[in-house]
């Protein structure tokens, strides 16, 4: 009998099983290889601060990173790249070192750095999963990381400024959305009926970007003109995760962005309350610290009186 295998992750909205682009890679996978995984959702927990997720869990086996979780369900024979030739392997880790190269920077950007996406939705929805103090510090510490990523890959020469990467990183991430549709075609998947390692990668990257609800909609607004792959990753949704593909309605969407703006001004409300305190501290007196006296010895070698020793 296999072991049990659970895999944690960050839990989903909009329509989502997970927010989290490779949380949803490594689901996507055990659904399509048919792993016996269960799923349990992160919330408030200190795991999220070592950025690990999402984790597999069996026995006492703990792996993290989508490439080792998939490898280690390969290992115990779930293995959804099982008919796929040597060609078409080789091919799979080219267009995953291509997601990689040129559209998970605009992903990020688009979650993380991109201001009014970050304070109007990144923000509130991560620091609602949180108790106070870590839904002050996580959404920023995540923002900072996906900063230096982008900056560490895309940041050298001639892209100078953050305005000149911004635009070639939206630049590359259309052109490899081009690149997917045109390989995807009118097939189901990318390597025929049935989904393998590529159709998990490729999900974990659109779907973030295809359903939540952004007011900077710049990748959104693309990937929706390229109906296969939109066709693609609703597919998906509605055969492997069981999950009804609709439409926002007004009512809903509504709804939707009252919660948000609540949530807005709940970590708004946190913020001002810390920079009062750290106001209150810094103006409050300060004492002078207090000397250190040294013990003195007498001549003959005992110790002066307590009266002495406590004089500055």
């Amino acid at each position: 009998m296999a072991a049990p295998m659970e895999l944690s992750c960050w839990e989903g909205g909009w329509g989502l099983p997970s927010l989290h682009p490779e949380s949803l890679t490594v689901m996507a996978y055990a659904k399509f290889s048919g792993a016996p995984v269960t799923v349990n959702s992160v919330n408030n927990s200190w795991r999220t601060l070592k950025g690990d997720l999402p984790v597999l869990v069996s026995e006492d086996i703990v792996i993290s990173q989508p490439a080792k979780i998939l490898n280690f369900l390969r290992k115990q024979k779930y293995n959804a790249d099982y008919d796929l030739s040597a060609k078409q392997g080789a091919d799979t880790l080219a267009y995953i070192a291509l997601l990689e190269e040129k559209l998970l920077p605009a992903l990020l950007h688009t979650f993380w750095i991109e201001a009014e996406n970050y304070c109007s939705v990144t923000k509130p929805w991560f620091a609602s999963r949180f108790a106070f103090p870590l839904s002050l510090y996580l959404p920023g510490k995540m923002s900072r990381e996906a900063l230096n990523r982008i900056l560490l890959t895309k940041g050298g020469p001639p892209l100078y400024s953050l305005t000149e990467v911004e635009a070639q990183i939206y630049r590359d991430a259309k052109e490899c959305l081009n690149l997917l549709s045109k390989r995807l075609g009118t097939s189901q998947f990318f390597f025929g009926n049935m989904p393998t390692t590529l159709d998990a990668f490729v999900f974990g990257f659109l779907a973030p970007i295809y359903k939540v609800c952004f007011p900077r909609v710049h990748l959104q607004e693309h990937l929706k003109q390229l109906p296969n792959l939109c066709r693609f990753c609703d597919d998906i949704l509605t055969r492997y995760f069981r999950l009804t593909v609709s439409s926002h309605s007004p009512a809903g969407q509504d709804t939707a962005d009252a919660n948000l703006q609540k949530l807005t001004q709940l970590v708004n409300k946190e913020s001002n309350l810390i920079e009062k305190m750290d106001d209150n501290l810094r103006k409050s007196p300060q004492h002078p610290p207090r000397k250190l006296t040294t013990l003195k010895l007498a001549a003959g070698g005992e110790e002066s009186s307590p009266t002495s020793r406590l004089s500055p």
